[in-house]
């Protein structure tokens, strides 16, 4: 008994290590705060500055049953519900996707470089993105154009290609996943290279493509989120069910299954979610880096490695994070607009680094 509790007061003991953790309802209050304050920034911040009670009291006035006398003029209105509202609930929900994606595959592989892309899904979204350019048509589907729903397929068909060649004899071990996603992507990249070579209209139609490359929010509106959104929330719920799984696969999963763990089925849920988080975030923004692999990790500095806590906070965590990079994506360089995913890769690769620096000694995975 004695050395149990001597264990218990040791540093090093898991004990201590989660007396140090934060308490996660004030992390969850911080977030929350954080993330309104992010959402009233990025409505009101930009080239027509909008004051922060005058929107209120327009939105107010859309309610059912609420009748004020709004001050915002007819163009503040259409400038806020038609531009501005729906740019940031759009970050946000992409955010939040991409974020869940990176805490999800992390887990389920044991393996920290591990980010939503890793699977092939930006491979093959930018392989469907491509070939939506090379079609001498355009079109939309429930409210989606022919760019980002072609982005869609080709990502979750980049992730079945993967998951079927990685699966042999009923099972689809993580190291065949990790070796099956980095063949493919890099086969689907040289297919993307090899088509802007070879055609004429693509090389005419360079810009658009990379601005689906590097990412951005300037074509967000309200009939692309109301496809999009229902699938980023229900997914991200649908995680909740499997945290406790994945808190089971962080002894192995020979450990996991001996815990009752049906793991070949609850691997196939689990990267089926996160592939369709990323998917769905990829329509609405095209590729963006670095939120995936460095949110999880910051929130798991802070909580802990528990799924319980990790996969809601890196949700709230990535929304904000995202929301805050598209407002100085449209404002450090005004009027000219810089692609998100470049003011995420500058913003989150030192603050990563920081964090492994300041945080690295009790870093717990």
């Amino acid at each position: 008994m004695v050395e149990v509790k001597e264990a218990q007061r040791a540093p090093g003991s898991l004990a201590a290590k989660a007396r140090r953790r934060a308490n996660p309802w004030v992390v969850f209050a911080l977030l929350g705060g954080l993330l309104a304050a992010a959402l009233v920034a990025g409505a009101t911040i930009g080239p027509v500055p909008l004051a922060p009670l005058t929107l209120l009291r327009a939105l107010l006035d859309h309610l059912p049953l609420v009748d004020l006398k709004p001050s915002a003029t007819p163009v503040e209105e259409t400038i806020f519900f038609a531009i501005r509202l729906p740019r940031v609930v759009s970050a946000a929900l992409v955010g939040a996707a991409l974020a869940t994606a990176g805490a999800l595959f992390q887990g389920l592989l044991r393996n920290p470089l591990a980010d939503p892309y890793f699977i092939g899904t930006s491979a093959g979204a930018a392989v469907g993105a491509t070939i939506a350019l090379l079609l001498p048509f355009s079109a939309a589907v429930a409210g989606l154009g022919l760019i980002p729903l072609a982005a869609f397929v080709g990502a979750l068909a980049a992730v079945m290609a993967v998951y079927t060649l990685a699966h042999t004899e009923g099972k689809a071990p993580a190291i065949t996943l990790l070796l099956a996603g980095f063949v493919v992507s890099a086969m689907l990249i040289a297919l993307m290279t090899l088509l802007i070579t070879l055609n004429d209209r693509l090389q005419l139609n360079l810009r658009q493509l990379f601005t689906f490359l590097l990412g951005g929010f300037g074509a967000s509106g309200w009939r692309p989120l109301a496809v999009v959104a229902p699938l980023i929330l229900g997914s991200l719920l649908a995680t909740r069910l499997y945290a406790h799984v994945l808190d089971a696969f962080a002894v192995g999963e020979e450990g996991a299954a001996s815990l009752g763990v049906q793991v070949e089925q609850a691997k196939l849920i689990i990267i089926a979610l996160g592939a369709l988080l990323t998917a769905a975030a990829v329509t609405l923004s095209g590729l963006v880096g670095f939120v995936g692999l460095i949110v999880p990790h910051a929130v798991r500095m802070v909580l802990g490695p528990q799924h319980r806590t990790l996969l809601p906070a890196s949700a709230l965590a990535g929304a904000s994070f995202l929301v805050a990079a598209d407002i100085l994506a449209r404002t450090v360089l005004a009027p000219t607009e810089v692609p998100v995913g470049v003011i995420t890769a500058l913003l989150g690769a030192p603050f990563f680094l920081y964090l492994l620096r300041k945080g690295g000694k009790r870093y717990a995975f």
